[in-house]
């Protein structure tokens, strides 16, 4: 059995690796194929979108950044100030912003105290497929539940990257999971998030989703709920809040996705630009790493093992410990028409939903994948594959919103 570095620590000037130590049969990631995948990925744009963006177009407006994010509210016909004094949550249909241009998300200070973030439900809605095709395309045998085994602590030196995503709802305050990830265009200074798109939109059904926030590191040491009740701001939020300014997620999952993850879940991504509530600093220099992400959407038959990292909030779990699973992938086919997912045995519940998939590329660790759907027994989990619609949406990021 053989033991390696922690997944992801703060960097201290050695190379680092993802390890498997704790599970029951150890599996350290190593070095895969890079080439082509012979599933079926998508090989075609995914009309990646984000607020600023036309639907269906990858390049998105000259917009900017909106620097007063009053301004843009005020455009839809919304009063800043009631706004933050509670009218956000008026979920009527009508007043719903949907389209990838309209995302908006105002920070409302003092809202995401330790008590109702520990509040926070599962978005389990999105994370259950209950009607899953039994073999349509290229899917292979159900796999074995991998037990999923809480992470070392502290967070910050075993898996830096990782953090918990909180946003409002018409059904209440939700979480899922998320994965700080590089900026190309600004090294070492990266402000993006890598998680899923039924995390920052409901899909086809309502519109970009609220006060949403990432907290890296999120609950530390890893203290239990009641602990937790006496914790310091700084035990629950290591780095503090991080509030999303823009968000960038597939057309396929605003016009398709679903409650059960519906025709939208192979494209079930996206990435968030975040800004601190204090300081200057990025979030990548905060936290002290960011993961590089794998775009060349390798076979399930190439990869030895992939881990999934996550908050899982509905029971036997309760959202407060980050926990992983790592298992040789397998896949998934929802209809022979659209791309594979990738597959692994998971005992993780809804809140895992976001968490970054991670495999070995050389001696690297990269994103590969983000957790989007799993079955209502809560024994397996799929990420949709990441091709050229997903790097679109991230290089749009990096490219027009990375160094805001």
């Amino acid at each position: 059995m053989r033991s390696t570095r922690a997944p992801f620590a703060r960097s201290r000037g050695q190379r680092l690796a993802l390890a498997a130590t704790g599970l029951a049969a150890t599996l350290a990631l190593t070095a895969t194929a890079c080439g082509p995948s012979d599933d079926k990925a998508s090989d075609k744009a995914d009309s990646g979108t984000a607020q600023g963006a036309d639907k269906g177009s990858d390049t998105g407006s000259d917009a900017k950044l909106p620097g007063d994010i009053a301004d843009k509210l005020k455009d839809h016909g919304i009063d800043p100030d009631k706004w933050k004094d509670g009218a956000w949550k008026n979920w009527d249909k009508d007043d719903w912003l949907r389209e990838s241009k309209d995302f908006v998300n105002p920070v409302i200070e003092g809202l995401w105290k330790p008590e109702r973030m520990k509040k926070a439900k599962d978005p389990n809605k999105t994370i259950a497929a209950k009607d899953t095709p039994a073999d349509q395309g290229a899917t292979d045998p159900e796999p074995s539940p991998v037990q999923a085994k809480r992470e070392k602590t502290p967070y910050h030196e075993n898996a830096a990257p990782v953090g918990k995503i909180f946003f409002d709802s018409p059904e209440g305050s939700m979480v899922c999971s998320g994965t700080v990830v590089t900026d190309p265009r600004n090294p070492g200074k990266s402000n993006l998030v890598w998680t899923a798109g039924h995390c920052v939109h409901a899909g086809a059904a309502g519109g970009w989703y609220r006060n949403i926030t990432f907290v890296p590191a999120y609950n530390d040491l890893g203290k239990s709920e009641a602990e937790l009740s006496n914790a310091a701001p700084q035990e629950v939020s290591p780095y503090g809040q991080y509030w999303a300014d823009w968000v960038s997620t597939s057309a396929e999952w605003i016009d398709q996705g679903a409650a059960s993850g519906g025709a939208g879940a192979p494209y079930d991504y996206a990435v968030m630009h975040v800004k601190p509530k204090q300081g200057a600093k990025s979030l990548e220099e905060t936290v002290g790493n960011a993961l590089d992400v794998d775009f060349s959407t390798p076979s399930a038959q190439s990869v030895s093992s992939m881990g999934a990292w996550g908050y899982p909030a509905a029971p036997p779990y309760d959202g407060q410990i980050m926990h992983k699973c790592i298992d040789k992938p397998g896949r998934l086919s929802l209809t022979s028409a659209q791309p594979t997912m990738y597959r692994i045995g998971c005992t993780m519940t809804g809140g895992s939903s976001g968490g970054g998939w991670f495999r070995m590329v050389g001696d690297k660790t990269r994103l590969v994948s983000n957790t989007s759907i799993g079955p209502a027994e809560n024994t397996w989990l799929a990420g949709p594959q990441l091709g050229r619609g997903a790097e679109q949406v991230y290089d749009m990021m990096s490219k027009k919103y990375g160094s805001q």
